[in-house]
């Protein structure tokens, strides 16, 4: 199987983690799109009063009507930092026959190398670097750390880069949604509307369990 895997705080999840993940999943003729909530993410601090149980919901409710995703709660079912590098490990022990599609943003990959052990990612999976349309992003070459540079080289045709290990770095463009979780969180804390920014199934539960509400969002 072809598997797409999108992580992140999902703090909420809402409508572009949603398109991104179908528009990968249609370009790179994925089988499945696996997300994957981060219990304790090293780079980014996690709301404390929205626990990995809430954010983990969220996902579910959100993904219910689409047979092609999937969520799990592999990140809450391990100790320490919700490292990338780990979970890819963990994936790539578990489905030793699939291809592994990891997806990142475009900001994310540009900081890829202070991510742990971030050599070993491009062995582990291909990488879907995306980016909004529009926005520059540089020759694919100049957008890898520079200490690795010399284990990829660049196919013209099929515009992606291809590591020494056999796996490639894609680039694609998204469709733009200029939507956030912290402007979600910001609008629920000042009692607006969040209809059309996050799927309905979403709005219903943030609003059944009192999330975000006297809070800016950070």
């Amino acid at each position: 199987m072809r598997i797409g895997i999108l992580g992140g705080t999902f703090n909420p999840i809402h409508i572009a983690h949603l398109r991104i993940a179908e528009e990968v999943r249609e370009a790179c003729r994925l089988d499945r799109v696996l997300f994957l909530p981060a219990a304790s993410p090293p780079h980014k601090a996690v709301e404390e009063s929205v626990s990995f149980a809430h954010r983990f919901a969220m996902v579910e409710a959100a993904i219910s009507g689409n047979p092609a995703f999937a969520v799990s709660d592999m990140e809450a079912r391990r100790e320490g930092k919700s490292y990338s590098v780990t979970t890819l490990e963990i994936l790539r022990r578990a489905r030793p026959k699939d291809a592994l599609f990891f997806i990142v943003g475009q900001d994310s990959f540009r900081d890829i190398a202070t991510w742990k052990d971030y050599r070993s990612l491009f062995e582990l999976a291909h990488l879907v670097v995306v980016s909004r349309p529009g926005v520059a992003q540089g020759a694919p070459q100049e957008l890898v750390p520079v200490a690795i540079a010399e284990e990829f080289c660049y196919d013209s045709p099929a515009k992606k880069l291809r590591h020494k290990s056999g796996m490639s770095v894609i680039f694609r463009e998204e469709t733009f949604l200029d939507i956030s979780s912290t402007r979600i969180r910001g609008l629920v804390a000042e009692g607006r509307s969040i209809r059309y920014l996050v799927p309905p199934a979403v709005e219903e539960y943030i609003l059944l369990h009192g999330l975000y509400r006297g809070r800016k969002g950070s």
